[in-house]
């Protein structure tokens, strides 16, 4: 990044029309506790402890712009068996790309065309960084969180007088190659 490059500390969203065309516009979001508590309960999350996300948007073209982040965070999740706090460290590369001609049509009944790059995103008057972080936070998650040693035990329920079924019980062909080698044995 040049010396040149504009630095944005303090407001999270930025109007497109007062970005710099010629040097990248950088940025530093370090969300203090009460926002980070925010996040958190909107991600579903027990904490989240640390999140930095710092990167730069710069011009691409005559009217798209291009943002390259890195994402950092510590994430306190609920273990998907056990609901034990699952703490997890995220550091991952986020890039969107605001383009002005990507047209969305969200209230039609129409298809649309999806674009085949899934960070392509239409370029708006403003570009919050707010929202991309929570976005690629939400994203990088562990979709299912596990506490160290927690495993998923056999349980079988059934009606007082039914014999549960087994999980052996429902595979009717698993006997087959038991019997397939005890014939075999046989001969």
């Amino acid at each position: 990044m040049t010396n040149k490059a504009q630095h944005h500390t303090s407001t999270h969203t930025l109007r497109v029309s007062k970005l710099d065309t010629q040097n990248p516009t950088v940025f530093e979001l370090h969300p203090p506790a009460a926002q980070r508590k925010a996040i958190a309960i909107r991600l579903n999350l027990i904490e989240l402890r640390k999140l930095r996300f710092t990167g730069s948007i710069r011009p691409t073209g005559e009217a798209d712009w291009t943002l390259t982040a890195d994402l950092g965070a510590t994430v306190v999740q609920p273990c998907v068996l056990t609901l034990a706090p699952v703490t997890t460290r995220i550091d991952i590369s986020v890039s969107r790309r605001f383009l002005a001609d990507l047209a969305v049509q969200p209230d039609t009944e129409e298809e649309i065309e999806i674009p085949s790059d899934e960070n392509s995103e239409p370029l708006g008057t403003h570009i919050d960084l707010d929202a991309v972080m929570v976005e690629a936070l939400s994203l990088a998650l562990p979709l299912y969180p596990k506490a160290e040693g927690a495993q998923l035990e056999d349980t079988t329920f059934a009606q007082p007088g039914i014999t549960p079924m087994s999980d052996e019980a429902a595979r009717p062909f698993s006997g087959l190659s038991a019997l397939r080698d005890k014939l075999k044995k046989e001969e």
